[in-house]
């Protein structure tokens, strides 16, 4: 047989997940005093990521009382999306340019929006923030999209690169799409100002550019109408937009793939239109979303006794997460940008080398690119990390993301004790 007639010979090799990996060593590490603050999921001041007990109670309402595990179409619960687009859109639900469908997690919503794009428009270019989530830029590549970046980050502010972000997309053609975190970032925990959602709106309406929000965290930066404000915000301003939402973090889910993709249609007569491409688009790629998940949410969604107890839930687990930011902030002057910035995560001012000294001599996991995840971090290991850490900040605290130029706010402040 000729060797390119060899199943799979054409191949090449893919570099692994980093995080996967990072996975992989912590649990090899057998130090009782091991810190994990690499996997992003939410854990308790007791280091478990618990399932809430709004969920457990659908869970048991759900194994009562669902009828049937028949199919779903390849939109999934309907009723499921439709009671989330209250939590999501609030008052600006109605719309009859946009319409939603369930997907498997946020993950699944951004394959199947760049589908969407690419079919519609194969020579699009997804403009991503940088730094952003890792796995944005592979998503849309394989979905055969064009990627771009623009500046997003300043280390030495904390902050974003707010004007550098809009001189860059200057550059930006009309068609272009360009994706935006709907809150607490991932990697740096920052978050854009209504003002500056009102200047994204306007930027994407003068260039002609169609927003893709990934709104994963709603509900962990400043509680569930805050964190979605500047989204609405931004959808009624402009004609079209695409929308993919997670309910993995926010709900607990995360191993349920719980999620859903908007389209916000340019004019209403092509609704329809959009609508069929898209479920068309899922069949083909999951042909229908997996079920209790999303029963589960749309179970909760349905009480209102379940719906309040979610909200306090979910309120405790944001209190928690911005407690540890500002206990983490008055450990040194150089962190105090985490006391403002919102979610799970954020990025540290420090190096990969800086990175693997801590893993190796404190059992400190974390990834290269130093992105902390503040849930993580208790009463019991918070000081431990802090001095594991403070040996590195002076040596790289001007390591510059993207528009950082100086190391001043880091350096300036006085230092405050432990």
């Amino acid at each position: 047989m000729s060797l390119d007639l060899v199943p799979f010979s054409g191949l090449s090799a893919r570099k692994p997940d980093a995080l996967l990996a990072l996975i992989a060593l912590h649990e090899a590490d057998r130090r009782p005093g091991k810190i994990d603050v690499g996997v992003g999921v939410y854990r308790d001041e007791t280091d478990r990521t618990p399932v809430m007990r709004a969920v457990k109670a659908a869970e048991v309402r759900l194994a009562d009382e669902q009828p049937t595990k028949a199919y779903l179409g390849a939109d999934g619960d309907v009723q499921y999306t439709a009671l989330l687009s209250d939590v999501v859109f609030g008052s600006h639900r109605q719309e009859p340019r946009r319409f939603g469908l369930q997907t498997p997690g946020g993950t699944g919503a951004l394959r199947l929006g760049a589908e969407l794009i690419a079919h519609a428009a194969p020579d699009t270019r997804v403009w991503l923030g940088a730094p952003t989530w890792p796995n944005h830029a592979p998503i849309f590549e394989e979905a055969r999209l064009k990627t771009a970046t623009h500046p997003y980050f300043d280390m030495a502010s904390g902050g974003i690169a707010f004007d550098a972000m809009i001189d860059a997309l200057g550059d930006a053609a009309p068609g272009d799409v360009l994706l935006l975190h709907g809150c607490c970032h991932n990697p740096t925990g920052t978050q854009f100002t209504l003002a500056q959602w009102r200047e994204l709106a306007n930027l994407c309406n003068v260039r002609g550019l169609v927003p893709f929000v990934d709104l994963a965290y709603q509900g962990l930066g400043d509680g569930l109408e805050e964190d979605a404000a500047g989204v609405r915000q931004l959808l009624e301003a402009v004609p079209g937009a695409l929308l993919a939402y997670s309910c993995d973090k926010n709900f607990g889910l995360y191993r349920e793939r719980v999620g859903a993709l908007w389209v916000q249609a340019s004019a209403p007569g092509l609704t329809e239109l959009v609508r069929g491409n898209l479920l068309a688009l899922a069949r083909s790629l999951w042909s229908m979303p997996p079920d209790h998940g999303a029963a589960i949410v749309r179970t909760i969604l349905e009480d209102s006794a379940l719906v309040m107890q979610w909200r306090d839930e979910l309120d405790a687990m944001r209190a928690r997460i911005n407690a540890v930011r500002k206990a983490l902030a008055a450990q040194h002057p150089a962190l105090d940008a985490i006391a403002g910035q919102r979610g799970l995560f954020s990025l540290l001012p420090v190096d990969a080398d800086a990175v693997a000294s801590m893993r190796d001599s404190h059992g400190i996991y974390m990834p290269a690119n130093a992105r902390l995840n503040l849930a993580g971090l208790n009463a019991r290991n918070l000081v431990a990390f802090a001095e594991a850490l403070r040996p590195h900040i002076p040596a790289v605290a001007a390591r510059v993301v993207h528009g950082a130029t100086s190391a001043e706010p880091f350096l300036n402040s006085k230092e405050r004790k432990p």
